[in-house]
């Protein structure tokens, strides 16, 4: 065995003697419990918000990369008239796949997350709406605008393109801040981790002064220190992240029977995989942390 799998081994491995050089309550312990279980709490939820946010951000790109609406604002009387006009004239332009007009049920459910599922669609003098997909090769957009002009004064077409990049830019940004929340979060339960490690070394001084008249190697005193901390680092998190994780599930999840603008946030199918990873990485940067916390102290007791 090599000798950084033996360091690794000792340090795992349970002594009582060593153990009890850490004092296995206090501020120190409390206060490790706590970051590490509200940090890693927080850390879930900006991870659900970097992961929903990308997602969004792609089917955002792929829906609205060949996609057009055409809206049509008249009385009810013209409406139907206007409409088959539109239709007619959307079929026969060159680079359009297909062209539908929404159906109420679908406008309902284009205002359900934002007015709820008991909105009355139907009293609502609401525009008529055709979807047109078009091919890759695409079509003439100033061209149909004319042929609508000349036949449809009321035809309105909103190319998506227009903004959809926009869309797409601030699903990406906000990705990034989660990321970037998450890498704050880390640095804060580090910084308050080494708090608490130099904290508890610095309050046993003199019991690491007899450690040291006995015979108590700098490793051996510091190990101590280690195994403990990233044991309460360990529970910490996997408190923490064992309670996002239920009100995620229990509050976001794809099974809720009411749409709403944050349907989308959460994690979906082995998106869940990357929660077991948030404990062990808390682990074992709390041994770092506490690692070079207790090199420090150490040399300072000297």
């Amino acid at each position: 065995m090599s000798k950084a799998g033996g360091q690794i081994t000792n340090l795992i491995s349970p002594n009582w003697q060593r153990d009890r050089v850490v004092p296995p309550t206090g501020f120190t312990a409390i206060l490790t419990v706590f970051t590490s279980a509200v940090m890693a709490f927080l850390i879930v939820f900006s991870l659900a918000l970097s992961i929903a946010a990308s997602r969004l951000a792609g089917q955002w790109g792929e829906a609205l990369a060949l996609s057009t609406t055409l809206k049509i604002s008249v009385s009810s009387e013209l409406m139907d008239k206007q409409v088959a006009k539109a239709l007619k004239i959307l079929r026969t332009t060159p680079g359009i796949e297909s062209a539908t007009v929404l159906s109420v049920s679908e406008k309902r459910r284009l205002l359900e997350p934002w007015f709820g599922p008991e909105i009355p669609v139907e009293l609502l003098p609401l525009p008529a709406l055709i979807n047109i997909q078009e091919d890759r090769s695409g079509y003439d957009a100033e061209s149909l605008r004319l042929r609508l002009v000349a036949n449809v004064p009321s035809a309105v077409l909103d190319n998506h393109k227009r903004w959809r990049r926009p869309l797409v830019i601030s699903g990406q940004r906000l990705s990034v801040l989660g990321v970037f929340s998450m890498l704050l979060m880390t640095g804060t339960s580090g910084a308050m981790i080494t708090l608490a490690a130099r904290a508890s070394m610095s309050a046993n001084a003199q019991v690491i002064s007899v450690l040291r008249l006995i015979g108590a190697t700098d490793t051996y005193i510091a190990s101590a220190f280690m195994r403990r901390f990233t044991l309460r680092a360990l529970v910490g998190s996997t408190i923490g992240t064992a309670s996002a994780a239920s009100i995620i599930y229990l509050f976001f999840n794809e099974g809720q029977a009411q749409p709403s603008i944050l349907t989308d946030f959460g994690f979906q199918s082995t998106e869940w995989l990357w929660l077991i990873l948030i404990p062990p990485f808390f682990g074992t940067f709390s041994l770092l942390v506490t690692w070079r916390a207790a090199q420090n102290v150490l040399r300072g007791l000297t």
